[in-house]
């Protein structure tokens, strides 16, 4: 990730608008596909025929962490029950009663945008439905201290204050990110600070904020694909995750229908 913010013009930000309007049809698509023996390899087939009706391009697929990194193998991140992100989908079904996480960019006319949902298998307990809507909760307690002059510790203080409050844990090695003209830009955006620290939030600034929020422990282990990343005590989690403008006055949500 480089390390200069790139700023963008309004013609850029209306451009990743539209291309977010694209990647939330998509991810609404692939959520309502979801349901009891399903497999992942069906909703990544699913997500590689919307991504071609729509001729943009997975910002996922192929992508590596360094250079000598493993390519990752798939357009959507498909993680499960305990995995937090970057699962793979292939070889997955699943069953009732599980949660799995949906992340996906997509690169429309040269920018990109980066999206998440969590959706419940079937029916799922109170206990895992609660985890579900806190972390989507949280994600929008972050979106709100989104406006010039704050600081990304605003913003991390607002997520993790709501999320212990209410029993949860924020994972601490995984962060936002900026999003441009590549998926993954400065700054990094983290889901836990505290108020007033960080840097600050200037008009142009367009980042993803992606609260990842587990049911026990914040600790996280990566499986030996070099992608997968679960919780260490097995215990589940969410994650949610948006595309955001920093503007005049406020923000704009750029991957929300």
């Amino acid at each position: 990730m480089k390390n200069k913010v790139n700023l963008k013009s309004k013609a850029e930000i209306e451009i990743m608008r539209e291309g977010g309007k694209i990647l939330a049809y998509i991810l609404q698509v692939l959520a309502v596909k979801v349901k009891p023996g399903i497999s992942g390899d069906e909703i990544e087939k699913i997500a590689n025929k919307e991504i071609k009706k729509y001729n943009v391009v997975p910002s996922f697929l192929n992508y590596r962490i360094h250079k000598e990194g493993v390519p990752f193998p798939a357009s959507i991140c498909f993680s499960v029950n305990d995995e937090i992100v970057h699962g793979f989908p292939f070889k997955k079904t699943l069953k009732e009663g599980d949660i799995v996480g949906i992340d996906l960019g997509i690169k429309y006319k040269g920018f990109h945008t980066d999206s998440a949902i969590t959706v419940g298998v079937g029916k799922i307990n109170e206990r895992t439905q609660k985890l579900i809507e806190i972390t989507e909760n949280s994600l929008y307690k972050g979106i709100e201290q989104v406006k010039p002059g704050n600081r990304s510790g605003d913003i991390g203080f607002a997520i993790q204050s709501y999320v212990e409050k209410n029993g949860f844990s924020v994972v601490r090695d995984l962060v936002g990110h900026g999003v441009g003209r590549s998926i993954h830009e400065a700054p990094e955006v983290p889901n836990y600070g505290n108020r007033g620290e960080g840097f600050k939030l200037f008009e142009g600034m367009v980042f993803a904020i992606e609260p990842m929020v587990n049911e026990k422990s914040y600790n996280i282990i990566c499986d030996d694909d070099e992608w997968t990343i679960r919780t260490e005590d097995k215990k589940l989690s969410a994650h949610f995750e948006h595309t955001v403008a920093v503007t005049k006055n406020g923000c704009e949500i750029l991957t929300k229908l």
